[in-house]
């Protein structure tokens, strides 16, 4: 058996195969282990490597009584902890540190049969669209290197993209699992508020965290919130326990949904031709699928609304940066954050009390606004992104405003964080591509708890339009993707 051709097919296909008893968890692994060292010096995707545990792990015999029955997967390296690994936030602060846990994710990945490999790259505190940490480096995109796989899940996305893992773990605040989704031609879809805990941390960011991985098909997506899914006692939020599985909806037929379809953030600002087209290609799509397709979007002031958001995204930094210093048990050097994250620091920390509550307070009602839209409509519509994936440097910092990427980021990805502040789910969906061969995402949002009705769609829509056989320039060598870099 080809392991090369097996790394390429998804994670259930393969632990079906470790069942079966083709090949082995170790063989599987090793396989994977194999392509990282060969192909990620290109990605700079893993920038922690777990292979010796990985080898350990992967000789279980009871892996094969598991759903991914010794899958290889990746960890993001943030929030997500694994015992006596590296654990840096993608920041030279932390670049010592290490975790002294598995976090109880990262227990319910081990716990499924899944075998992290090693730990991925991520922006400084997972704060922007991009994966370029001054700490590790850039992470290049695997269509193109020279342009962003987008963040702050970046490292994830590009190594799921590359083929090095069919599965890899990310977190989304503003939409960081489904921004480099998108940028990487790959799956990528947020859990509703309350779905996966984020023990043994508090959530710092009130309700706009959520946990999950970015996979190549569907139903890996769906079989891994099945086993990461669930609150536990005294987390802040919780949902009820589906009906069914996850992996079941993937399978059923979604009826006719009502789909709003808009291709303009509502807070104003342009989005590229290219996006557009894709989003109407999309509802086109969906149209011939049988499902009917209006366009509308909520009404709710979207200036307003993105200030708001992006005041409670700097005392949540703030937090977690305070967080950082328990650990560590003193202050950071000025060189030893980036200077968007310090600013970014020092805008949350100038808030008061009484200004973050009632922040939080004017989000709660804009939520309830942009909810009561989902009366009369299934999902919303909308491009992941407002650009194709940028070049690399774009977000860069200016000496004379260091809180400038802040406002380019908002004008990449207008759409996505709007999930996170009403604690919706939402997919990133991988149909399209710009004429000069990037991948385009299209966004999908659903009604809190109904993961369901997006794994039922995006099921349907792999089988019209089959992205699973793409491959990025690097999957065929170091020359292939040096000749698509631009």
């Amino acid at each position: 058996m080809d392991l090369e051709d097996v790394l390429w097919e998804d994670g259930l296909t393969q632990a079906g195969l470790v069942r079966a008893g083709d090949v082995s968890a170790r063989e599987l692994v090793e396989a994977a282990i194999e392509r990282i060292e060969r192909v990620d010096p290109l990605l700079n995707a893993v920038v922690t490597r777990l292979f010796a545990q990985a080898v350990r792990a992967a000789e279980d015999d009871e892996l094969a009584q598991t759903p991914f029955a010794g899958v290889p997967m990746l960890l993001k390296d943030h929030l997500a902890t694994y015992a006596g690994a590296r654990h840096t936030s993608g920041s030279v602060f932390l670049r010592n540190h290490v975790a002294a846990r598995d976090s109880e994710l990262v227990t319910r990945f081990k716990r499924a049969g899944m075998v992290p490999v090693g730990l991925t790259n991520t922006c400084e505190l997972a704060l922007l669209s991009t994966t370029e940490p001054v700490l590790h480096g850039p992470t290049l995109n695997p269509w193109a290197l020279g342009r962003s796989p987008g963040g702050s899940s970046g490292g994830s996305a590009a190594a799921v993209a590359a083929g090095l893992v069919p599965i890899a773990h990310g977190n989304d605040s503003a939409g960081s699992l489904r921004i480099p989704a998108s940028c990487c031609g790959v799956f990528g879809l947020k859990p509703s508020r309350g779905r996966v805990t984020p023990a043994p941390r508090g959530d710092i960011a009130p309700g706009l965290w959520s946990e999950h991985v970015m996979t190549r098909s569907v139903r890996d997506s769906a079989a891994v919130l099945d086993a990461i899914a669930g609150a536990l006692p005294h987390d802040q939020y919780a949902l009820p326990a589906p009906d069914g599985s996850f992996l079941e909806s993937a399978r059923r037929d979604p009826g006719r949904l009502r789909i709003a379809v808009s291709d303009r953030p509502v807070q104003g600002g342009p989005v590229d031709a290219a996006c557009v087209r894709a989003v109407w290609d999309t509802a086109e799509l969906c149209t011939e699928l049988g499902h009917e397709v209006v366009e509308a979007a909520p009404d709710v002031d979207g200036e307003a609304l993105e200030d708001d958001f992006f005041a409670l995204y700097t005392v949540a930094a703030a937090a977690r940066i305070a967080e950082w210093v328990e650990w560590m048990g003193r202050e950071p050097e000025r060189s030893e954050l980036e200077p968007l994250t310090w600013a970014v620091r020092e805008a949350g920390e100038r808030r008061s009390a009484v200004e973050h509550v009632l922040c939080v307070q004017r989000l709660q009602r804009a939520a309830r606004e942009i909810l009561s839209f989902f009366d009369d409509v299934d999902l919303w519509l909308t491009p992941t992104l407002a650009e194709p994936p940028a070049l690399l440097g774009h977000f860069d910092p200016s000496p004379l405003d260091p809180l400038a990427p802040l406002d380019l980021d908002a004008r990449f990805s207008p759409f996505t964080w709007i999930a996170n502040v009403t604690g919706q789910p939402a997919m990133s969906v991988p149909l399209a591509f710009s004429d000069d061969g990037l991948p385009i995402g299209s966004h999908f949002t659903a009604r809190p708890g109904e993961e369901g009705v997006l794994f039922a769609l995006a099921a349907q829509l792999e089988q019209a339009r089959p992205w699973a056989g793409r491959r990025p320039p690097i999957a065929a060598g170091s020359a292939a993707a040096t000749a698509a870099s631009d």
